[in-house]
């Protein structure tokens, strides 16, 4: 993907442009929703020239003539008839931000006031991209196919219209503002899936020891796991009591 790496003074610039000029002119209660999108749209193609361009029966968020970037926040199931056609012509690089560290606000819908923003305990990870990834599992191994995965810090504004007596829970999301570059991974081949494999894992190793060491929940590892060995980044090799073992590949 031809973009300059880890560029945190083009991604400020992105979110003036994208969040700051359109907060001043409107204020929070008219945000356009999908603004984790916008501003990953300018950040990777200021050209507007190269976004939204018609490629057949679809529309690529980014395409310079050699190369599609999609900018997918999630539902990634909803793009396999859209990598089906952009695959069989080009290279396309999925870039899917990643919520690193999240400040909560909510909006009382009928005064449109705004809380004060509280900082979420949870960090995101890149194994947090694997429940999407699973979706398109078909296509990882594909030599067109590329992950860009990027670490975003962001406030998350929620509306309160939750089934809770706080309103909170069942909530709706509102949008997501991004206000900070933290990392980027490429992933431009199954063999450079490291980024998404935890460090120091016992040989062999198991769903268990891949949880442990990645700090996710044994249901996420065996997701993990189950691409992981589809793209012959790690190979099954046997099995200790109901426990499958695994060796690294890479």
């Amino acid at each position: 993907m031809s973009v300059s790496p880890f560029d945190e003074d083009l991604f400020q610039k992105a979110c003036d442009e994208i969040i700051h000029i359109d907060r001043e002119k409107n204020g929070i209660g008219t945000l356009q929703e999908k603004t984790v999108h916008a501003v990953l749209k300018r950040f990777y193609e200021p050209d507007t020239a190269h976004q939204e361009f018609r490629i057949g029966r679809y529309v690529a968020d980014i395409f310079r003539g050699d190369e599609i970037i999609e900018i997918q926040t999630r539902n990634f199931n909803a793009m396999r008839k859209k990598l089906d056609l952009f695959l069989e012509q080009y290279p396309v690089t999925i870039v899917y931000p990643i919520i690193h560290t999240k400040w909560l606000c909510w909006i009382n819908e009928a005064t449109g006031e705004v809380s004060q923003k509280r900082k979420s305990p949870k960090r995101g990870t890149t194994y947090d991209a694997y429940y999407e990834l699973y979706k398109i599992k078909q296509y990882l191994a594909h030599p067109n196919l590329h992950l860009c995965l990027v670490l975003i810090d962001a406030e998350e504004y929620r509306l309160l219209n939750g089934w809770s007596r706080d309103k909170k829970r069942g909530s709706t999301r509102f949008d997501r503002i991004p206000t900070k570059l933290v990392d980027e991974f490429y992933i431009g081949s199954p063999k450079e899936y490291g980024c998404m494999i935890p460090r120091d894992l016992p040989n062999p190793f198991n769903s268990k020891d891949f949880a442990k060491k990645a700090g996710i929940s044994q249901s996420n590892a065996q997701l993990a796991l189950n691409i992981l060995t589809y793209i012959e980044a790690v190979a099954r090799i046997g099995k200790k009591g109901n426990s499958y073992l695994y060796e690294l590949k890479l």
